[in-house]
């Protein structure tokens, strides 16, 4: 007879979140957009990847070369998408290899043929916003900007509500009580008027914005922590771990953090569905990322301003409904997998052909 061996935990976990499709596939598609984003450089910019001149190769997305090299008349940094460079490129031996979208996200076409914001046509494919720059550049380089300053501020989030949440459930009593009231103080506290009148007396920055986000987005993952916490400290092993004289450290990090953490990553998707959200709703208000940043927010305040350019706002709407439905599912699937109450369904055994 042969015995099964019964997987990991872990591996359980992984094998129901993989039964549900949806959650499975948003997760592929979320990752594969991210990773383009990444490279947004190289997908979307107004330099060539690399070039060929005169017998010489050339690479002007890693350093700038002047007008004046490729036959220009001023020792100004090149514009690619200058008529008389193209034409330069173009001749006998020369050659350049473009983006797939030749626009970066502050790229100016001056030899656009339309008055902003101009609709999609083949030279822009999401159209321009108002101020000439390519809707679709702009679109991938604010995504990765939310997706990373999402991920920025809950990490940060994370660690801060684990360690304050670890805190407050381990010990208890009066260290609880008093973390308590400070919860509630510092939760009535105005953060949309903190981030305004700071706004005012910093000048506009991620990191800033970052900061103050932070300091509020921690509360709500503090609550779970300290609820698993205060269930967990009286299990057995904890009392086993403190009859051998473990110290409170090594029961936090090594006993009861390992087995509270299911909360905490159920909560990222949404955490970070919210931190996209606060981050787009603070550009919209102008309070945002520092201008001239690519920013979702700053877009749907242009769709507003412009109603008849129709394809800002509809364009920079779906790309936000999109990652936002993307972590929703997520997120769905990730607290079902995590669920212990769901019952792993095993293949039932092929039975024998009688004879």
């Amino acid at each position: 007879m042969s015995s099964l061996t019964s997987p990991s935990p872990s591996r359980r976990a992984w094998q129901r979140f993989k039964r549900n499709r949806l959650g499975y596939w948003s997760l592929v598609i979320f990752c594969v957009l991210v990773i383009l984003s990444l490279l947004a450089e190289v997908l979307s910019n107004d330099r060539p990847l690399v070039l060929r001149y005169q017998g010489q190769t050339y690479f002007p997305l890693v350093k700038d070369y002047a007008e004046t090299t490729f036959g220009g008349d001023f020792p100004t940094p090149t514009d690619y998408l200058d008529p008389f460079i193209q034409q330069q490129l173009a001749k006998d031996g020369n050659w350049a290899i473009y983006p797939p979208n030749p626009y970066g996200p502050k790229t100016l076409n001056y030899f656009a043929q339309f008055p902003n914001p101009s609709a999609p046509s083949r030279a822009n494919l999401l159209g321009t916003d108002d101020r000439g720059r390519d809707l679709l550049a702009q679109l991938v380089y604010g995504f990765r900007v939310s997706v990373l300053f999402a991920l920025a501020l809950t990490a940060v989030g994370t660690v801060l509500g684990i360690v304050t949440g670890a805190v407050q459930g381990f010990f208890g009593g009066k260290t609880d009580l008093a973390f308590q009231r400070f919860i509630e103080i510092w939760g009535s506290m105005p953060e949309l008027y903190l981030l305004i009148i700071f706004s005012a007396i910093f000048a506009p920055s991620i990191s800033l914005l970052l900061v103050l986000l932070s300091l509020f987005g921690w509360m709500g993952l503090s609550d779970y922590v300290r609820a698993e916490f205060l269930r967990n400290r009286q299990m057995d092993y904890v009392k086993a771990a403190r009859a051998l004289g473990v110290g409170n450290a090594q029961i936090i990090w090594r006993h009861i953090l390992p087995n509270s953490l299911t909360p905490v990553v159920t909560f990222l998707p949404f955490r970070m569905s919210a931190a996209i959200l606060a981050l787009t709703s603070l550009d919209f208000l102008g309070l945002g990322v520092p201008p001239g940043t690519p920013s979702l927010g700053e877009l749907l305040s242009q769709g507003k301003a412009n109603i008849d350019a129709w394809w800002i706002s509809l364009s920079t709407f779906a790309v936000l409904a999109i990652t936002l439905l993307l972590l929703t599912f997520m997120g769905d699937a990730l607290r079902d997998a995590l669920d212990p109450r769901k019952v792993d369904q095993l293949p039932a055994a092929p039975r024998k052909a009688q004879a």
